[in-house]
């Protein structure tokens, strides 16, 4: 570790939009904390909206599809980096790109901390046979720690989440303004064990639909998504697809206004998160105690699947592997439930 304490940091985080949303909260509290503290992170140039609030932060993009593929453009990267005269690195991704980052760096002198990613306690808590199901520490702890080691000790206690965006021109032009709850639901994942069915979404959209008191922002990505919201965009006179209509940076700041999200375990949760929108989170084969429970929100928020039905689950962290008649899991959350949830969150105060 350095004699003295770093005054620039190198944050690497590659990885998928969740998992970089998951940085936010621990990032605010960091820069908010240390002020003087220099803190550059190294993510996909895509992400930057998320972080652009925050004054000590700034983003240097990996191209690892371009320049920076492979053994040589990951030495390429490095020899970038080290002109920015960073004092130690805070790697919060440790898989195989950052662990070659990480011999570099150690080979140029440079102090480097990685992530422990408790890969022992997922395996116990998603085996099938000797399964040990109890909440791990959470992916923001995780963060945390490798910042102590640094010697930036963290306190996450405090409301450590980014302030709410005014909205832009272009969002007004598609929101309109009116006194309706704003709802944003993302009703997909990377894999379907996380993504709660179709038709039992399109009854949960129906229901809040027909009160007439909301309006339903639907988010996610690609065609063959957008495709199926524009099925509910047609289908009820309160819902809006939201997929392609604004930037990045103008999706953020309408999430930012939301007054809740429903979502899968996925990015939008974070996201959401990020803001301190409440959220309520639905789990088929995956479960909050593996630790990716999105920052500061209510457990009691978590719907899960029965796992008296289902006791495998989680089946994995990422949800992954899906056993033999685990498909049905999710039907064990009722459209009802899910409504009652929203409903509860909304008018709890």
């Amino acid at each position: 570790m350095a004699k003295n304490k770093p005054e620039h940091l190198l944050v690497i985080r590659l990885s998928a939009m969740g998992d970089v949303a998951m940085t936010v909260p621990v990032l605010v509290a960091l820069s908010k904390q240390y002020p003087t503290l220099k803190i550059t992170l190294l993510t996909r140039k895509f992400f930057s909206p998320m972080f652009a609030t925050l004054p000590n932060v700034s983003v240097y993009e990996a191209d690892v599809k371009g320049r920076h593929k492979g053994v040589f453009g990951l030495w390429k990267l490095y020899k970038e980096l080290r002109k920015l005269k960073i004092d130690a690195v805070a790697d919060l991704h440790n898989v195989l790109r950052s662990k070659v980052l990480k011999k570099y760096f150690r080979y140029g002198g440079f102090p480097v901390v990685q992530i422990d990613k408790g890969r022992a306690e997922k395996k116990a808590l998603t085996s099938s046979k000797s399964k040990e199901f109890k909440p791990l520490k959470s992916t923001h702890q995780r963060y945390v720690d490798v910042f102590q080691k640094l010697g930036f000790p963290i306190d996450l206690s405090q409301n450590m989440v980014l302030a709410k965006a005014d909205l832009s021109d272009e969002i007004i032009k598609i929101t309109g303004s009116d006194s309706k709850k704003w709802i944003g639901i993302a009703p997909f994942a990377a894999f379907e064990g996380k993504t709660y069915p179709l038709e039992l979404m399109k009854e949960v959209i129906e229901k809040l639909n027909t009160t007439g008191k909301y309006k339903i922002f639907l988010f996610g990505g690609g065609s063959a998504q957008e495709e199926q919201l524009e099925v509910f965009n047609s289908n009820f006179e309160n819902c809006l697809n939201m997929v392609g209509k604004l930037s990045f940076s103008d999706e953020l700041g309408l999430i930012s206004n939301l007054d809740i999200m429903l979502s899968m375990d996925s990015g939008n949760a974070h996201l959401a998160a990020m803001f301190g929108i409440p959220v309520i989170t639905i789990w088929g084969v995956t479960h909050p105690y593996a630790g990716f429970f999105p920052f500061g929100q209510d457990i009691d928020n978590a719907l899960c699947a029965d796992r008296v039905k289902f006791p495998l689950i989680p089946t994995s962290i990422y949800g992954n592997k899906m056993p033999e008649g685990y498909e049905l899991a999710m039907n064990t959350i009722l459209p009802e439930q899910v409504v009652q949830k929203i409903e509860d969150v909304l008018y709890s105060e």
